[in-house]
């Protein structure tokens, strides 16, 4: 599963899960031991954050969604991906 991106001890990755169980596209953030599978649109479909970590991970997506749906898209189109600048 490719890292996309790193900040405040937050690590993003993201991977095509194809025929997976999310079927929609989505980043998995560990912090700390912790996991969150999380949509583009900020939701949470599975695990969880501390609450401050996740309302910095929400603010990367939302600043960062192009870039996100672009790394979707060539991920599943050829498996290439790119960084995306961390939260600062």
């Amino acid at each position: 599963m490719p890292t996309l991106s790193m900040f405040y001890g937050i690590i993003v990755r993201m991977f095509r899960e194809k025929g997976g169980k999310h079927n929609l596209p989505h980043i998995h953030a560990m912090y700390s031991g912790k996991e969150a599978v999380v949509t583009l649109e900020g939701d949470v479909l599975e695990g969880g954050l501390p609450s401050n970590k996740m309302k910095l991970l929400v603010a990367w997506i939302e600043i960062h969604k192009d870039e996100l749906e672009a790394n979707w898209q060539t991920l599943s189109d050829d498996g290439t991906y790119f960084k995306i600048a961390p939260l600062k």
